[in-house]
């Protein structure tokens, strides 16, 4: 077996970096083999320089090698592209065609953007991996194939399953053997040696001197991010390499070509949601409930102290805040005084309620409700009111506000759940 670094020589690879050699290693060991290969990184890293290397250094090298983007692509034929089809399968399949697994049959397919395949596609791409069989569109003839799958994506996979757009039994065929290759901020000192063979190609290539770059230029370009990776890098060197008379480029120079990506500095993103604005509709569903049962407990304390006092005026007068809070501003007055005398019954003596008070059991569905209120409605109700006095510091005005019930009612909950 070749060294790495006369494989990265063959291959035109550029770099030192210990995880980029260790990629080539895991590459060259697998080559002999026939086991699926993926590919992983972010975009512009150079993830199509892998399966080369695999196809290469395999017993298939001199078979054919096909590589695909699969994002590129439309869904109504990819499955066409990838399997063929039948002449009348679909409008305008005028005559047979055979696709990329039938046309490589004993060599390598590249299955570049693979995350991006469509969920049925998977399905027959799967059944390719577990027997080699594969159905062209509108055939029902099952046909072989030995073709080896080297797959690439920069699509984080364990997201794509779990949000139901990448099937797992394939990931875990594909991904045998995984080989990642790290982004170039990782590599830092291999920055500057890619921008020299860059420039040192453009040269070449355009007929001109080789640009150089200052000590200070230097320093820019491994203090950037390079979100573009390889492929940004390349791009900027063939811009100043064309667009450049003076061939030493300084520092803002440099800094003219390379696009304005905020600080480098880590910043604390927040993932979840506010909790301040009740945008969860359970939580909202929640809330109206708690204003509801709040209500209904004071109209409960209410109707009993009109029962037995058997007087309107008196307990409008002992009650005011709760009527208040009941019936609020509007026309409040006249409101409390007229649903009073209606609840009183027309103010009847004492005696007339001890008759009807009397026989306590007719009122005991009232504690009854007390007792079967959901516990979960009650926890929660406690807990919206923690985290709601959490996110104000204690201030209760502002907590009340938040929640939607008066300052008043709030201390009588902290009270009551001893906060």
């Amino acid at each position: 077996m070749e060294s790495i670094q006369a494989t990265k020589q063959r291959f035109g690879i550029i770099g030192n970096d210990a995880k980029l050699n260790r990629a080539i290693e895991k590459a060259m060991q697998v080559s002999p083999t026939d086991i699926s290969v993926l590919v992983t990184g972010e975009s512009g890293v150079g993830k199509e320089s892998i399966p080369k290397i695999i196809h290469q250094l395999s017993h298939r090298k001199h078979a054919k090698y096909i590589a695909v983007n699969c994002g590129a692509i439309p869904e109504g034929t990819i499955d066409s592209e990838l399997f063929g089809h039948e002449k009348g399968s679909f409008t305008g399949a005028t005559q047979a065609r055979s696709g990329y697994f039938e046309v490589a049959d004993g060599g390598t397919i590249f299955l570049d953007e693979v995350g991006e395949l469509p969920l049925t596609t998977q399905v027959r791409l799967l059944r390719v991996l577990e027997n080699g069989e594969f159905l062209k569109v509108g055939s029902s003839q099952v046909q072989k194939t030995d073709v080896r799958i080297v797959a690439a994506t920069n699509v984080n996979m364990f997201e794509a399953i779990k949000k139901e757009k990448f099937r797992e039994d394939l990931y875990y065929r594909l991904s045998t053997v995984e080989i990642h290759l790290p982004p170039l901020r990782e590599r830092k000192e291999d920055i500057h040696l890619l921008f020299r063979k860059f420039a040192s190609d453009f040269a070449l290539k355009y007929k001109m001197p080789t640009i150089k770059l200052t000590d200070d230029a230097v320093v820019v370009l491994l203090k950037y991010r390079w979100s573009g990776n390889v492929r940004q890098l390349r791009n900027i060197a063939e811009q100043i390499s064309v667009l450049e008379q003076n061939r030493t480029i300084n520092a803002a120079t440099l800094q003219g070509y390379l696009p304005n990506e905020g600080s480098n500095l880590p910043a604390v993103v927040r993932t979840s949601k506010s909790e301040s604005d009740f945008s969860n509709e359970r939580e909202i569903l929640y809330k109206v409930l708690f204003d509801m049962k709040s209500d209904l407990n004071d109209l409960k304390k209410l109707t009993m102290e009109l029962m037995k006092s058997g007087s309107g005026k008196e307990v409008q007068k002992d009650h005011e805040g709760l009527i208040q809070k009941i019936y609020g501003d509007e026309d409040e007055e006249d409101a409390t005084i007229e649903d009073l005398e209606v609840l009183s019954i027309g103010e009847k003596s004492a005696d007339s309620y001890e008759s009807i008070v009397e026989p306590q059991d007719k009122y005991h569905f009232a504690e009854e409700i007390e007792e079967e209120e959901t516990l979960s409605l009650h926890d929660k109700e406690l807990e919206l009111i923690k985290k709601s006095l959490e996110r104000h510091d204690g201030k209760r005005k502002l907590a009340a506000a938040e929640l939607g019930i008066s300052e008043r009612t709030l201390y009588r909950k902290i009270k009551q759940y001893d906060l």
